[in-house]
């Protein structure tokens, strides 16, 4: 059989299933291929989740942590305090006794089990240098902490820590943070948890099923599709989450919005604060055992917990920021250190009143067009005539597919595939969401479907997809058993459950207001106006309403000043929100990184990263107006060379500058991202 191919050769015109035709007299040189990137789940419903997570082939600083360790959260027996025990080779984990509803005042409501996960400081909790813990969210909602604390902890110790590495003299300047991830309700491993679907099975086979269907804009029919797989879902998942365990308990869909998360955050802190004072006065025994009674009692002063004062020091990212400012409005006199980084409008989000966020995602696919045409030949997409040319190409690419899709035959490690438009759409996301990586990786799956391949996408497709044939332990068991549960499985249903009891105008959506809402952010953004509007179509028929709501505008005077951090453009958080959000809080900061893509962990600033440090180690703040450049750019440069001799001289600033590369590296898609 001839493999038809898409011609890059001008005098030379072949049909792809008859009815494309192209001449567009290119000419190129093959780069090696990255990884194939895998997704944990559809890429195209995602929300504000921190950029898709994909291996990379560069060396790790940390070795990965093995997800399959042998531990099992059923092993740890929840509590009101937070009991530790040893997991994930290095970490320690506990389960957070917290009531599903905070505002119940008898002793009868229904109990939640947070799940947390601990990496330690590398001093003793009793040590003077000891800076206290860090709390992280990296997004969603529904993102795992406990995941992002395993994946990513080590990097993020590496920008809060103190240069210095600790020695047996105590330099009380230098401060070493304990790094803290937990599941917000609804969420992986805290449970209750919940599920949509009667199996895993199940879940995946709907899964496939809409993967197949297309995203909105990829067909004729694809609003009527999508619009009764919405109705379909939402009505039944929001009735599943509705329905009480028992007569009389609490109904976990009704707590799983964000107030009640950032007010379980407040107990973390106390509970850790109780923690660290037990561990203070156990050091203290010790010490007076060996050494002699101190009559300062030293070690208690400083571990003593300050009870019902303790506060909180985070970094959260992206749907993160609205989970931080909405604890820095509920409890503005317990915040002590806050980043927030790619930064949601939380008066938006909450309330659905204020611009779209999508509207500079179009203007980071300019940039790949300009950086693709700066590397010439080396870029597999390169087209001669410059960025308008090469823009020009990919939309030519992706009308082709959304005329006529591609059949890919099977390989030694994969069954036939099609690509679709609304595979290429999913790439393009990838790409302007982390450019860093994924503009190389568009270029390539790009390039690979215009010379008629389909490979490289399909190779890509069935990378992603997990096994889910379930054993009978689980099917006895059901889905929510440790038999059956599978890291990540649910946070696409648990980002739902958060967001549509969060943002209850877009439970009321109907068919016609939904279009109209559609349309303007197809104006919006050729690049993610399809996908964004899948935001809102996943809360359609949503009925769960939420018993702790949160008021606008989200706003606080907090007893230390907030830190936000913004990437100048971002195709998901504006640097327009995080100005908005600058002025709700007195006395905050603004730090801006001159580089595109979510989040600024998405390309590697040590400029951005030393602020950060230096935010958590002192307090200092970055003057006003500070913009800080990244150290790369998408598709320019070796990324394992250090380019910048002029803003990177230390072995520290090696050292924070490898941490960054490796996260900007990293394919977040939910955290798992």
């Amino acid at each position: 059989m001839e493999n038809h191919k898409y011609s890059r050769v001008p005098s030379r015109q072949k049909n792809y299933h008859g009815d494309s035709t192209w001449q567009d007299g290119r000419s190129r040189r093959n780069m090696a291929s990255p990884a194939i990137f895998a997704l944990t789940a559809l890429v195209l419903l995602s929300w504000w989740f921190g950029p898709p997570r994909f291996p990379t082939q560069e060396a790790h600083s940390h070795p990965a942590v093995d997800l399959a360790d042998p531990f099992s959260w059923d092993q740890v027996t929840p509590s009101p305090s937070l009991e530790y025990h040893e997991c994930f080779d290095g970490f320690l984990c506990a389960r957070l006794d917290v009531p599903m509803d905070w505002h119940r005042q008898d002793d009868h409501g229904t109990r939640m089990a947070i799940a947390i996960t601990r990496l330690p400081a590398k001093v003793s909790v009793t040590d003077p240098r000891y800076g206290g813990a860090i709390l992280i969210n990296p997004g969603g909602p529904g993102g795992s902490g406990v995941a992002q604390a395993l994946i990513s902890g080590h990097n993020l110790q590496t920008i809060v820590d103190a240069a210095a590495v600790p020695t047996d003299t105590a330099e009380s300047e230098h401060r070493y943070f304990d790094i803290i991830g937990f599941d917000p309700r609804g969420v992986n491993n805290t449970t209750p948890g919940f599920s949509c679907f009667p199996s895993l099975f199940s879940q995946k086979n709907w899964e496939l099923q809409a993967e197949a269907d297309g995203m909105l804009g990829s067909s004729a029919d694809s609003f009527m599709r999508n619009w009764q797989r919405a109705i379909a879902l939402n009505t039944g998942c929001s009735q599943t989450i509705s329905t009480p365990s028992q007569p009389g308990a609490d109904v976990l869909g009704e707590h799983t919005n964000t107030p009640p998360v950032a007010r379980d955050m407040l107990e973390i802190i106390e509970r850790h604060g109780e923690w660290r004072e037990n561990q203070g006065r156990e050091a203290q025994r010790l010490r007076d055992k060996s050494k002699g009674y101190d009559p300062e009692q030293r070690i208690i002063a400083r571990t003593k917990w300050q009870r019902d004062t303790e506060k909180l020091m985070y970094w959260g990212r992206s749907y993160g920021t609205v989970l931080g400012a909405t604890f820095a409005a509920l409890f503005p006199d317990r915040v002590e250190r806050m980043v927030l980084d790619g930064v949601v409008d939380s008066d938006k989000y909450y309330s659905g009143v204020g611009p779209d966020p999508i509207g500079d995602a179009d203007a980071i696919f300019d940039k790949f067009a300009l950086y693709c045409d700066q590397v010439g030949e080396e870029c597999p997409f390169y087209a001669a005539g410059g960025p308008a040319a090469i823009k020009k190409s990919y939309r030519e690419l992706e009308n082709a597919l959304l005329n006529s899709s591609m059949s890919v035959l099977p390989s030694g490690t994969r069954g036939p595939e099609v690509a679709t438009w609304t595979d290429l759409k999913s790439v393009l996301r990838i790409g302007v969401y982390q450019p860093l990586a994924g503009f190389p990786f568009l270029a390539d799956i790009a390039s690979d479907l215009l010379d008629g391949s389909g490979e490289k996408l399909a190779d890509y497709k069935h990378a992603r997809r997990s096994p889910s044939c379930p054993s009978d332990e689980c099917l006895a068991a059901g889905p929510w058993s440790s038999a059956c549960q599978v890291s990540g499985q649910n946070e696409l249903y648990a980002s739902s459950a958060i967001l549509c009891s969060d943002a209850e105008y877009m439970q009321s959506a109907d068919m016609q207001s939904f279009m109209q809402h559609w349309r303007s952010l197809q104006e919006l953004s050729s690049s993610v106006g399809d996908y964004w509007s899948h935001v809102r179509l996943n809360c359609a028929a949503w009925s769960v309403k939420p018993k702790w709501k949160m008021s606008v505008p989200v706003t606080g005077n907090t007893s230390y000043p907030l830190l936000f951090v913004n990437n100048i453009l971002d195709p998901v958080t504006p640097l327009q929100s995080a100005k908005h959000m600058h002025g709700a809080f007195p006395g905050s900061a603004l730090l801006q990184q001159d580089s595109e893509g979510h989040c600024t962990l998405a390309a590697p600033s040590v400029c951005v990263s030393t602020s950060i440090r230096r935010y958590f180690q002192t307090g200092e703040q970055p003057a006003a107006g500070t913009v800080c450049d990244a150290d790369l750019k998408p598709l320019l440069g070796n990324p394992g060379k250090i380019e910048k001799d002029h803003s990177i001289r230390s072995v520290d600033d090696v050292a924070l500058y490898k941490a960054l590369l490796e996260e900007a590296q990293r394919f977040r898609g939910h955290f798992p991202l």
